[in-house]
């Protein structure tokens, strides 16, 4: 596994953070970092969009559940902004339900996954979703 693990290099990959809760924003952030990442985090849908355009970063972790806008709401938001319409969207949820998922591919979302996710996960979904754009 670890062969693996070395092979999915995600050193520099620039990526954001939007969850209101605190824990998960300090415990992924640290996890990326510890990857090699670039962290920005937003607590909301609004604070997001302002940082997506200042960070623009490789790839976007998205909370479903927050207040005011939601997940789902930041996600449409984020593929109808020019700057950020390619930038792909890994939705945050509580639960693995099908109707989480279909709605948020439906909002344009790029993937799913739910939170936590272990390391393994995180750094796949990572090189999977930013090594495409990178070969491009």
């Amino acid at each position: 596994m670890s062969n693996a693990t070395e092979e999915m290099d995600i050193t520099g990959v620039k990526i954001a953070v939007v969850d209101d809760a605190k824990t998960i924003r300090m415990m992924m952030s640290h996890t990326l970092r510890g990857m090699g990442c670039e962290v920005e985090v937003a607590e909301d849908g609004y604070k997001a969009l302002g940082m997506l355009r200042r960070f623009k970063p490789d790839l976007i972790f998205l909370d479903i559940t927050m207040p005011e806008l939601d997940g789902y709401q930041t996600c449409s938001l984020i593929r109808n902004a020019e700057d950020t319409k390619n930038t792909p969207v890994v939705m945050l949820s509580s639960s693995d339900g099908i109707f989480d998922i279909a709605k948020g591919q439906a909002r344009g979302a790029t993937a799913h996954v739910t939170k936590i996710p272990p390391d393994t996960v995180l750094r796949e979904l990572i090189f999977n979703h930013t090594q495409k754009k990178a070969a491009a």
